[in-house]
């Protein structure tokens, strides 16, 4: 039984990550957190919500924004992509949203955390928001991250952009595997500098490594050299048709060029392709 965190603000970015949480997971037997965090609300009182039909649901605390899970949930419920093996827990919570997000992995041994790139009063200027970007680079929990364009489609081609400066623990990576193994992926890892350099004595054991570790599935190795990251990984995105980008938390080089770079029209990956953050 998978635990997802889902947090929203209500946006439609944040509906589509429901959305193609429910889809990503459909096979899987989960526990769908659906979490808001209420920065003005005090009141603590909680009451059960309850649906139609057989779906679990657990209590939400009153506040305003009360009304807007409970119509989240209901939402859900209508949904096509509802599956029997999903089970659904509106969560509410007064704090600062990065503490909080970190309160409910802890507390609820949370697997992955699905999230949009931006909410409601995200700026149209930037890839990612603040409170994405706080989540992947600072929450230790593998991370979906779902752009207000992306549409679910079986993630096929993985591309897994990576300077091979860290030794992969196998325990990170194995989100990705099952990943893999349920779609039957091909993975392609991607190196991007801005110059043609060899791979020094580590970076070619990690890159030995990780050929070892995906031996029984398609994979390939891609070295490119391009003065501008983003239209290199756009470029490769296009050409391998990819559906998923696999990155290292630690990568923070790759995260600043590849997710937090001002988005800019031809550069749709930004907003078509969802990105699983590893930790």
């Amino acid at each position: 039984m998978k635990n997802i965190l889902i947090p929203t603000d209500f946006s439609e970015n944040a509906w589509n990550a429901i959305e193609y949480a429910l889809r990503f997971f459909s096979k899987s037997s989960c526990n769908f957190y659906i979490l808001h965090v209420n920065t003005s609300e005090v009141s603590r009182f909680q009451e059960q919500v309850s649906t139609n039909d057989d779906t679990i649901v657990s209590s939400v605390v009153k506040s305003p924004s009360k009304k807007l899970l409970q119509q989240t949930i209901k939402r859900i419920v209508k949904s096509p992509y509802l599956s029997d093996k999903h089970r659904f827990y509106p969560v509410m919570d007064n704090n600062y949203i990065l503490n909080s997000i970190r309160k409910q992995v802890t507390e609820k041994k949370i697997d992955f955390i699905v999230m949009g790139t931006r909410g409601a009063s995200g700026l149209n200027n930037l890839a990612v928001g603040s409170n994405t970007g706080n989540v992947i680079t600072k929450v230790k929990c593998t991370t979906l991250v779902v752009p207000e364009n992306a549409k679910y489609v079986s993630p096929k081609e993985i591309a897994f952009p990576t300077d091979f400066s860290f030794f992969y623990h196998v325990e990170t990576l194995q989100p990705m595997a099952d990943i893999i193994e349920a779609n039957q992926a091909a993975v392609r890892a991607l190196h991007i500098n801005k110059k043609s350099t060899d791979l020094n004595e580590d970076q070619q054991k990690n890159k030995e490594f990780l050929d070892d570790y995906f031996n029984n599935h398609e994979h390939t190795f891609h070295f490119l050299t391009d003065h501008h990251i983003e239209d290199a990984v756009q470029n490769f995105v296009e050409h391998k048709q990819i559906n998923l980008i696999a990155m290292m938390a630690k990568n923070l080089n790759y995260f600043q060029k590849i997710l937090f770079h001002p988005t800019t029209p031809k550069k749709r990956y930004y907003t078509d392709v969802p990105f699983l953050v590893l930790h």
